[in-house]
């Protein structure tokens, strides 16, 4: 079996296409932990609005009570 890149610097050259490759993959990592944070950040968020809702919903029952 012949290896395709005998150095390195083949590898990271990807035969003139490296600059495209490289920053393809750049972007993509990028967004996928642009996602992951905005997932994160969007849990958090949710889980907030449902304890505030799940308080409301609280303080009308004991009002309804009175």
């Amino acid at each position: 079996m012949q290896p395709y890149f005998y150095s390195i610097q083949e590898f990271l050259a990807m035969g003139e296409h490296g600059p495209y490759v490289w920053s393809t993959w750049g972007i993509t990592v990028a967004a996928v932990i642009g996602f992951i944070f905005y997932s994160i950040h969007q849990r958090r968020r949710l889980l907030k609005d449902l304890k505030v809702q799940q308080a409301r919903q609280q303080q009308r029952k004991q009002a309804a009570k009175r």
